[in-house]
């Protein structure tokens, strides 16, 4: 049987190591920077449409600045955030072209399904907060108000809030994608996740309760969805595990018949030694 030849791996240095991460570091925040700065001259329509939960109100919020750079530091978190997710494809290319080296043929295959659902799971997540979380946390802090104060929110908090908000939401929405890779190396199962499934639901309160404003509302915004999330995620590592159990049925099974043909090969030459 020919053997498949196998590329030789040279190990690089510590040194160079650094060199290119070094380099993969500067690419990225190159990127990062014209991402911002194509996002900062577009920040007046982004703010508009970051507004627009607000304008649902019944009434509508009221937008007011207290500081003189205040719309000017509101552009710039506008630029960032805005630069990070309009470059988070190429970050997470960075990222994969620094340890793919390191990684053998069969998982480097992974690289188009990694980039493009994280991707798609980060806007998901930005969607679902624009879309159901912020405007259920606006009606319900600003119903809070009583009779008699108006209220006229300041634009810089209130763009802070929202894209804290969305960029959370953003960031838990990549729970299913980590843990489906964990269970693909084999880190991670779906009965260790239903064992310490009670921990794992304190644990995301807790988490909760230290990402988000001191309130407990936002809070169980934040922690609801990361528990379906977690739910979502079981199915997804059971299904791994469940393909990966029946792939290795199917190569103990051939090797099973390998061993057995062989055995009946043997014994087939020792009956025929014995004949002669």
């Amino acid at each position: 049987m020919a053997k498949r030849k196998q590329t030789p791996q040279v190990e690089m240095p510590f040194l160079d190591h650094l060199e290119e991460l070094r380099w993969r570091l500067i690419r990225a925040m190159i990127a990062l920077g014209i991402g911002m700065i194509l996002c900062f001259f577009v920040a007046p329509y982004i703010l508009e449409f970051l507004k627009y939960p607000a304008s649902q109100l019944d009434p509508p919020l009221i937008f007011q600045f207290l500081k003189v750079q205040a719309i000017f530091i509101v552009y710039i978190e506008i630029g960032f955030f805005g630069g990070l997710t309009l470059t988070l494809p190429y970050l997470l290319f960075q990222i994969w072209s620094f340890v793919s080296p390191g990684l053998m043929p069969t998982e480097r295959k992974y690289f188009l399904p990694l980039v493009v659902f994280s991707t798609g799971l980060f806007l998901i997540g930005l969607t679902f907060a624009f879309l159901v979380i912020l405007p259920i946390a606006l009606e319900f802090f600003v119903g809070l108000a009583p009779d008699g104060i108006e209220a006229n929110i300041a634009i810089d908090l209130y763009i802070g809030f929202a894209i804290r908000i969305m960029f959370l939401f953003g960031l838990i929405f990549e729970l299913p994608m980590v843990c489906y890779f964990l269970a693909k190396i084999g880190l991670l199962t779906d009965e260790l996740m239903r064992k310490y499934r009670r921990h794992g639901i304190v644990a995301i309160f807790i988490i909760a309760a230290l990402l988000t404003p001191p309130d407990p509302v936002t809070q169980v915004f934040l922690g609801v969805p990361l528990v379906l999330l977690y739910e979502f995620s079981i199915y997804i590592v059971a299904m791994v595990v469940r393909k990966r159990k029946k792939r290795e049925a199917v190569e103990e099974a051939r090797y099973q018949a390998l061993l057995e043909e062989e055995r009946r090969l043997e014994e087939e030459k020792r009956t025929e030694q014995e004949g002669s």
